[in-house]
């Protein structure tokens, strides 16, 4: 199992910075910031009121006129999935049912798709006549929604709010036939998707992977949650390009937004036998659970970033003084940058002092179960183009934090990526990147 080779031949993104991956490391490379004022909804009385939003778009741009019917049935996490989607396979050069029914070039009994996505949360205006309906004299009465209220909902309202529904609508326009999987750990998510991608391919439960994960977290819902327990900064409002500052001395907490980001991993022999461009190879991969009492945060120490980290460097057999890059997880939120500095050190060790780091949601926001992914393509294109942008924000380093943090443009050949991700629930991911560029074809 461990004798596969996996590699990356397909990016694809939408962000705050852009529709494509493309759009999103122009972003990165010239300091833009994709946080703006709330748009999605009116943020008054709101702590915080600005958010990473992506552009507009038309979701019938990106599914084939026989499948637009159901794009009535999808919610923003699952449109976003879809367009990061369309854009990673076309970018591979594999043609499927939705990219030219005309000239397909892939069984699709053998390729997968793994996903990590949030808890999706629904449109208020959807449920307001059911609430509506369901109140006596301003007071909900669970009798009457059982009786009422539901009848407000249409059948089929659950199926816009399935966390596997973005997979599945995938699945339908690309006609992916191979295993399927959502995982909902958060933020962790789609580093977590993309480790079972691995193992599908390595089993030979596949020679194709869609690996990623997307959510939108720009939702009245979700954003108040993230307020009243203190993640979501408060300052900054009136300007959102400084707003969020991981490991910044002066940061007050993290910005959320939305996105997707999907790769699409294969058996390297399955690639070479068509000639596919190979983007990097995924050599190692770690994942630990560490809960901390106050699960507003993660625990001080790091711990659980740390063993995430030291299983990635072990499956990969480097050691961590061949890792010339790490993208961290990066919130802005104070004592869990430091966290998970202290986390990032101990698994480093002396290494520590000299890898770069590389902190991108000063730019892109926190993108929920998106961001792991968002931040593997980042990676992959700056190992691709022997550059690693300046991080933004970064200003005066927190004390406590001792991480070599890219404030500057800089470039370097990359042999090594890391990225790690966390969430507040306490599961930890990371995964290594490996240049490819001088190994011989075939």
């Amino acid at each position: 199992m461990d004798s596969t080779r996996v590699v990356i031949t397909g990016l694809g993104a939408i962000t705050p910075l852009g529709l494509t991956s493309k759009d999103m490391w122009s972003g990165l490379c010239a300091g833009s910031c994709g946080i703006g004022p709330v748009t999605a909804f009116d943020p008054v009385g709101f702590t915080c009121k600005i958010a990473g939003e992506v552009p507009d778009y038309r979701i019938r741009d990106y599914v084939p006129k026989s499948h637009r019917k159901a794009t009535k049935l999808m919610s923003r996490d699952i449109e976003l999935s879809v367009i990061a989607a369309h854009e990673a396979i076309s970018d591979s050069g594999l043609v499927t049912k939705g990219i030219d029914p005309e000239s397909i070039n892939i069984d699709p009994t053998r390729m997968a798709i793994n996903l990590g996505a949030g808890l999706i949360s629904c449109d208020l205006v959807e449920l307001a006549p059911a609430v509506a309906a369901s109140t006596v004299n301003g007071t909900f009465d669970i009798r009457k929604w059982g009786k009422d209220g539901l009848e407000s909902v249409t059948p089929l309202w659950l199926l816009k709010y399935l966390p596997n529904m973005l997979p599945c609508h995938i699945g339908i326009i690309h006609d992916i036939q191979g295993p399927s999987n959502t995982i909902t750990c958060a933020e962790a998510g789609s580093h977590l998707a993309m480790s079972e991608a691995l193992s599908v391919i390595a089993r030979g439960a596949a020679d194709v992977a869609l690996a990623g994960g997307a959510e939108a977290k720009v939702n009245p819902i979700v954003f108040i949650r993230q307020c009243l327990i203190g993640r979501a900064t408060s300052e900054n409002n009136d300007d959102p390009a400084t707003a969020c500052r991981p490991f910044d001395a002066d940061a007050h907490g993290s910005v959320f937004g939305e996105g997707a980001g999907i790769v699409i991993l294969e058996n390297i022999e399955n690639a070479r036998r068509r000639q596919a461009g190979i983007y990097a190879e995924v050599v190692g991969f770690g994942q630990s659970n560490s809960i901390n009492p106050r699960f507003e945060h993660i625990e001080p120490d790091g711990k659980g970033i740390r063993i995430a980290i030291e299983k990635a460097i072990a499956r990969a057999q480097i050691s961590p003084a061949e890792l010339d890059l790490v993208i961290p997880h990066g919130t802005g939120i104070p004592q869990d940058d430091l966290a998970e500095a202290r986390g990032i050190e101990a698994a480093l060790g002396e290494a520590a002092s000299d890898v770069a780091v590389w902190p991108t949601k000063s730019m892109l926001s926190n993108t929920g179960a998106a961001s792991g992914a968002i931040d593997v393509i980042a990676a992959t294109v700056a190992m691709n183009e022997d550059n690693i942008p300046a991080a933004k924000n970064c200003d005066r380093i927190a004390d406590g934090c001792n991480l070599n943090i890219v404030r500057k443009p800089m470039k370097k050949k990359i042999r090594y990526a890391l990225c790690c991700s966390y969430t507040y629930g306490g599961q930890t991911a990371a995964i290594v990147l490996k240049n490819t560029s001088d190994e011989t074809a075939g």
